[in-house]
């Protein structure tokens, strides 16, 4: 296993739009492993393959208090959601940033698991924030860019200054 880099905010490759997977192959499979590794190092309860600039359809999360409960998701789709509310995000791609973002309360979603086999989540709360946080990533789509634009530029400017105090 080994802990990958995280592609930062701004960077453009955050808005590729990732492809289906095709084929749960072993490299698949390693790869969820490192991305498991690299979420929990981070830590965090969700993670992308975008964000490690794999541009496949692959998600890894664990919301449980003891890190103990992944959540592998290939090739997402959410089927459904109900509600609507305002919960506050973060993300390991925009590091220190939070903010309140509308998503629907609760989702069912279908996937694949590591065996390749089907499977169909109802998500609620914490979890279902979270699958529609990494799903945003999917589709190339970053949670500040749901906020004003204002909000935007004042967070790109605290990200390149951090950027240029740690040089």
């Amino acid at each position: 296993m080994a802990i990958l880099p995280i592609l930062q905010y701004p960077d453009t490759r955050l808005n590729k739009v990732a492809k289906k997977v095709d084929t749960i192959t072993a490299d698949i499979r390693k790869l969820i492993s490192d991305m498991a590794e690299t979420m929990y190092a981070a830590p965090g309860v969700g993670l992308a393959a975008t964000q490690v600039d794999v541009h496949q359809r692959i998600i890894v999360i664990d919301v449980s208090e003891t890190h103990d409960e992944l959540l592998v998701l290939i090739n997402p789709e959410i089927i459904s959601s109900i509600g609507e509310n305002k919960f506050e995000e973060g993300c390991l791609s925009v590091p220190g940033i939070y903010d309140k973002v509308q998503r629907a309360e609760q989702v069912t979603v279908k996937a694949l698991n590591t065996q390749g086999e089907k499977f169909t989540l109802d998500a609620k709360d914490l979890l279902a924030v979270c699958i529609q946080h990494e799903m945003d990533h999917l589709l190339g789509k970053i949670f500040v860019e749901y906020l004003s634009h204002l909000k935007q530029v004042r967070i790109r400017k605290k990200l390149k200054k951090r950027l240029r105090e740690t040089l």
